[in-house]
Order: structure tokens, then sequence, then C-alpha cells
């Protein structure tokens, strides 16, 4: 049964852009431009008690949602949510520590510091601040570099009566320090809009090699070998290499440990996703098995009975603040910058799902000053970069968590391990750590499965995905994030410059135009083309819209003048031998003029010539089938100077064959550049811009009345009188 279908009716007349204007008065605008004059005046306007206040609430969101805070209804589930994450936090801190190449303890520092300047300046209430498994990796591959293991360290004087460890500390906070200038520049500067550049599909190559990395430095806890930190591109497969030279050595209570551990946890971890809407919180697996971990390591003795390493010592309290490096600031600046973008994009994607879940608004550019000014005084008190975990910010609003109290009371549970419980952490396996960063890797290593759905979807995205992962893989995180976003580049310079063209034609009866191939019952009208093409035109497709539009109209009109040109060469000869009787469609009145007397311009002769009909005298010229031209620029941004002059030159070549262009929902701004750039001439004409392509083709029928076959006007006779149409 057909739906029925509303119709509407228009009477209007048939508008070219001209014609347009003259009948609707256009209302000119100033447009704003950057100036420094203008900046101080507005700085100066702006200094009223509204905006202060604006910009205070702005800057502290924390006032915004303290205001609203319900103590009754959210301060129980902040509490219970703190507390749920701060196990997290403490165990992710452990384990991610040991990506970065640092003690154990340090992780501690980065779930605590990073924590109490974001409680203040973030806008977002619900991501865990704290380590991230992507950035320690990053962070370690600087601090093996500069402090290698089996090697002598960097020669910074910075290091001079440092032990190992000292130094590896200064540098990952050197490094976290510079990245949180990065961060408070770039959000100070206002350039939140950056993280637009890394796509979903370049973020989830990133991050599923980066899971690759952070797999294969854990092996070597898992199975309790002492394997060299390996930086620099193919340091995976160097680092593999090491692995199974020494696999015969593989400590067997780790790898039996290991696998049990990751087995719970996993199945556990399953279980906690099965029952979350019947679980009040998460069960904390990881704690328990770290728990029962710890007791059984102090009371078998694994470090002596078994060779097993174990945390050691931990740092109990807080040492003083201490002062970045230069001499690693200048080392790492090429390395700390992508650590500060990746940081701050994966942060900002998972507290922008949440702020939507939850109804809230969240600024970029406020997100990378409160991640910058946290890096800042965590890396000044020894903590390494920070930035969110989607599993641990899962868990702390999944747990009931309302706000940033809840984050607040997790860094407190970090300071109480730190000051008061950390010993009881000492006879802690490292193996068991490395089990946990295994297991908790299967979110990432679980985004190998969009590879046949880009493949299927957008071959473009997929090779992204591929490409970045690769290099990343291969090449390092911070080499392959810069191919990354080349790969992302040359898609999109792919997709604009050689778009998909198409040639439109009318459905019988409506005032809608879609592409021909596409639908069956659809008509061409008899010499007219209409030509689309769905991209900015530029220097680098430029060329390309020739091509197709040569290919779509089916001749060259440089070519067909230039034949014609040599035709009216020969013309001109044979008006010397008076046999012209057959070559003109039209002869004159006199027909018993004096041939020699004829003028020497084709347009002036005073015969009209049907260049598409047989000439005598073995004239051969190409035939053109159409006489009007219609290209419709609905999808045309831009142009730029270069594609300016092709146009120019295209225009010119067809209407110098007697073919009429006409351009259609064309830009106002690009109609406004053409006049500022000298576009128009005596051949091409603002007259050829139409506001849409049916008043441009109802002009056309009204031009060329009785010539064109083909289109449905019997039936809608109306269209003729170019009065109104009807659908």
């Amino acid at each position: 049964m057909a739906t029925l279908r509303k119709q509407y009716a228009v009477a209007r007349p048939v508008y070219s852009e001209d014609s347009f204007a003259e009948d609707h008065e256009k209302v000119h605008r100033v447009r704003k431009t950057i100036s420094l004059c203008a900046f101080l005046f507005s700085l100066k306007s702006s200094c009223d008690s509204t905006r202060a206040k604006k910009a205070v609430l702005s800057l502290l969101p924390i006032i915004g949602w303290m205001r609203i805070y319900r103590v009754k209804e959210w301060l129980l589930g902040d509490v219970v949510s703190g507390i749920s994450t701060g196990l997290v936090a403490i165990m992710q801190g452990l384990a991610f520590s040991m990506l970065a190449s640092l003690p154990p303890s340090y992780g501690l520092y980065t779930a605590f510091f990073p924590m109490l300047t974001y409680f203040f300046l973030g806008s977002s209430r619900h991501i865990s601040i704290g380590s991230f498994p992507v950035l320690s990796l990053m962070i370690g591959a600087v601090v093996t570099r500069l402090v290698p293991d089996g090697g002598p360290s960097a020669n910074f004087p910075g290091f001079e009566g440092l032990n190992m460890t000292q130094q590896r500390v200064l540098v990952a906070s050197s490094v976290t320090f510079l990245t949180g200038i990065f961060q408070l520049a770039m959000g100070l500067l206002q350039v939140g809009f950056i993280v637009i550049y890394l796509s979903d599909t370049l973020v989830s190559g990133f991050t599923t090699a980066a899971a690759v990395h952070i797999l294969v430095s854990q092996l070597k806890f898992v199975l309790g070998l002492v394997v060299p930190g390996i930086s620099g591109p193919l340091s995976i497969i160097y680092t593999l290499e090491k692995i199974f030279v020494q696999i015969t050595s593989t400590n067997i209570c780790d790898l039996v440990m290991s696998i049990i551990i990751m087995v719970i946890v996993f199945i556990v971890k399953e279980m906690n996703d099965m029952y979350k809407a019947k679980l009040p919180v998460p069960i904390p697996i990881e704690v328990v098995m770290t728990v029962i971990a710890c007791g059984t390591s102090y009371g078998l003795n694994f470090k002596d009975r078994y060779g097993v390493d174990i945390v050691g010592k931990m740092v109990s309290g807080y040492e003083a603040p201490i002062a970045p490096d230069m001499d690693v600031f200048k080392d790492s600046a090429v390395e700390a910058f992508p650590i500060a973008i990746v940081g701050f994009a994966v942060a900002f994607s998972v507290a922008k799902v949440y702020s939507i879940k939850h109804d809230y608004a969240i600024d970029g550019n406020q997100e990378l000053i409160a991640f910058g000014v946290s890096n800042i005084f965590g890396a000044s008190f020894r903590s390494f970069a920070a930035s969110t975990a989607l599993s641990r910010t899962a868990v702390q609003e999944s747990s009931g968590g309302r706000t940033q109290i809840a984050g607040l009371i997790s860094a407190m549970m970090a300071m109480i391990v730190t000051v008061a419980l950390g010993f009881l952490l000492e006879p802690l396996p490292t193996s068991v750590l490395g089990a946990l960063v295994i297991v908790n890797l299967k979110g990432m290593l679980m985004q190998f499965r969009e590879i046949p759905y880009l493949w299927r979807r957008d071959k473009p995205e997929c090779v992204v995905w591929v490409g970045t992962c690769l290099g990343a893989i291969l090449l390092g995180l911070d080499i392959g994030l810069a191919v990354g976003l080349g790969l992302e580049l040359l898609t999109v310079i792919f997709r604009a410059q050689f778009p998909r063209c198409s040639v439109l034609a009318n459905i019988p009866g409506t005032d809608l135009y879609r592409d021909r191939k596409d639908y069956l019952n659809i008509v061409e009208p008899t010499g007219v083309k209409i030509f689309r093409i769905p991209s900015p035109i530029f220097f680098a497709n430029i060329e390309f819209f020739k091509d197709k539009l040569v290919e779509a109209v089916g001749f060259n009109p440089l070519r067909v003048l230039r034949k014609r040109n040599k035709a009216f060469r020969k013309i001109e000869k044979l008006l010397q031998t008076n046999s012209l009787r057959n070559l003109f469609s039209k002869p004159t009145d006199d027909s018993d003029m004096n041939m020699k007397d004829l003028p020497a311009d084709l347009k002036d002769l005073p015969f009209r010539v049907d260049w598409n009909a047989e000439l005598a005298g073995n004239i051969g010229v190409p035939r053109v089938d159409i006489h009007s031209l219609i290209l419709d620029f609905s999808a045309v941004s831009f142009l730029d100077i270069s594609a300016l002059k092709g146009l120019k030159m295209v225009l010119k070549d067809f209407i110098r064959i007697d073919v009429d262009v006409y351009i259609v929902s064309c830009d106002v701004y690009i109609i406004e550049k053409l006049h500022s750039c000298m576009f128009f001439d005596d051949d091409v004409q603002t007259s050829i811009f139409f506001p849409t392509l049916h008043d441009a083709m109802l002009h056309v029928l009204g031009k060329h009345k009785g010539k064109i076959k083909g289109m449905v006007v019997r039936k809608t006779s109306f269209i003729l009188s170019a009065l109104c149409f009807r659908v």
C-alpha cells in the first residue's frame, strides 16, 4: 500500500543570482578580523563583573558543581565509588609504574598528586585521574633510552651523585613536567580543538599497538627473566629476541602464579560485566588477588625459596619537591609532545562519553589546562604522566560516583597506602603486577576485531588503522603516531583530490535531480548535461575536475575548438573556390555575393555553420551534442586561486564552442571571492549563476524551447511558463 505523502506547491519567478539580488536586498555584514587593537578592546570591554564571574567559573569548574551538590543523595555514592576506585587505582599505579621503568611505589604518587589539582580545575565529574598504561610505556621509552639497564646513563650534569633509580625518577618527572607545560600552553592558547585531528580510527590503532608493546614488556616479569629495557624502532623485535633466547630459564613459580591470577581475574571481570546490573559495586578482584599473593609470597618465602622477584622496599611517605632537569627537557621535547597529545586525547574522549551520558558540558581547553597543571604539580613530587584509564573510570561511574569527590577519596586511599600501609606490599611478586597489567589489556587488544568491519565499510579508514598500528608496533609509539597522522592526512587528501563526481538527471514530475546511474525511472534532457563535484576545488584536484568533466560531456572543448579553427581555415580556402553550397545550413538572402569579400572571423560569416552536420571538403569536426552545461556547486565549499584560473579557462572553452555554461547552488562567499578576484569579464558573466539547479533547468528550457526532448514537460506544462513548479 502506497504511503500517503504531503504535497506542496510554490509559485515564484525563475531566479538567477542577479535577479534574486535585485528582488531581495542583502544585509551587508562586516566580518570579524583578528587584530591587536580589536583584541585589546574586547579584553577591556569584557572586564565587567558578569564576565569576570564567568571566567572564574570556567577556570574553576568545581564552583559550578559544588553549588548544586546534593549531599544526601550523592555523598554516599561518591564515598563508595571513591573507595572502590582507590583500590583499583592503587593496583594499577603499582603495575603501570613498571611500564615506566620505575619502582612500583612511584605509581602511588601518580594516583595521588595529579588528582589534587584536577579536583579543582577539571571539567569532567567522572573520569579517574592517574596512571595510564600507554603514557607509562611512552615515559618508560624515554627513561630506558637515557638511563639504560645495561649501559652508561646520558652525560647530564644533573645525574651526578644519583643512583640509577634516582636518575630514572628524575627523567620521568622531567618529561612529565615538560608534558604538562605543553598541555598548559595549548590550553591557554585555546587549541583544544587539536584533538579532532586524532580520529577514533587512529586512536584505536594506536592504543592497540600500545597494548602489544605493553604485553611484550610484561612478559619478562611473567616469565621471571632478566631482559634489559630497549627503546627505539624495532625495539619490540629485539625484546622478543632476548626473551626467546632465555626462554629455557623461565621461573616456573612466576609463570604458574601469573597464569592462575590471569585466569581468575579474567573470569571475575567477565562476571562483573555480566552481572553489573545486580552488583552494587564491581568485585575488586585485583585487590583480592594482590592480598592473597602478598600473603602467600610472605608465608612461603617465594623470594628465597623460588628466586621470585618481589616489589621490595616501598618508599614511605613523600619526599621534598624536585626541579626538572633542563638537559632532559632538551633531549626529550620531541617525545614529550606526543605524550601530551595522547594523554589529553584519551582523557577527553572518555570524559566526553560520560558527560553526554550524564548531561553536562566539558571544555576541551579547560581540560588541557587541568591536565597541564596536574602533570606539572605531580612531576614536582616525582610522579609520572597522568591521564585516565577507561576501566578505572568505569568503576568510578558504575559504583555510584557523581562528582570528583569520589576521585579525591581515591587519592586519599593512595596517600594512606603510601604513608602507612606500603610495607604490606613489599613481598608482592612483580610477576603478579605483570599478570594484572596483561589481563587489563583485554579491551585494547580486542580492538583487532575492528579490522574486518573497517575493511567492509571504509577501506581508507582501515588503511589508517592498520598503518598506525603497524607503524607504532615496529617503529615505536612516538613515530607510529606521526605515521598515523600522515596516513590520516593522506586519506583526507585522497578523498578531496579524487571525489566521486556524477552526472545528474531529473526525477520525472519533480524538481529533484539524482545520479543517473542510481535510478531506473530518470530523465536526462537532450542537449543538457548536469555535472556535480562533491568536493572543494583547489590546486590539487582542478585537473581531476577537468578530466571528469570532459569524460561526462563526451568531448574535450579545447580539442573541439582547435578542430573548428582548423576547419575554419579550410572554409576560408573553399570560400575562394565558391564551393560552400553544402557546407552551411542557412544561406543568406544574398546568394550571389562576392565570396572574396567574406569576413575572416567565423562568427561574422553571413552563414550559420552546422558543426554537427556532414561537411563537404573532407572537413571533420567532433560532434557537440549539448547546448547547455550545468555545474552543480552545492558541495563545493571553497575555491583557491589555482582553481579559479582553471575554472575560468574551462568555462571559456565551452562558451567558445557555443555551449552555455551555468553554475548552480554556489556558496555566496565563493561568489564574493569570484568578484574580488576579477573572475568575470565579457565571456564569463554573473548571469550564469543560479540559486538552485531547477532554476537553471527552467531557464534552459525557456531558452531552448522546442529543442529539448526527453524531459517530461508535457505532463508538467506549467514548467515552461517559468512561473512556478509543483511537486
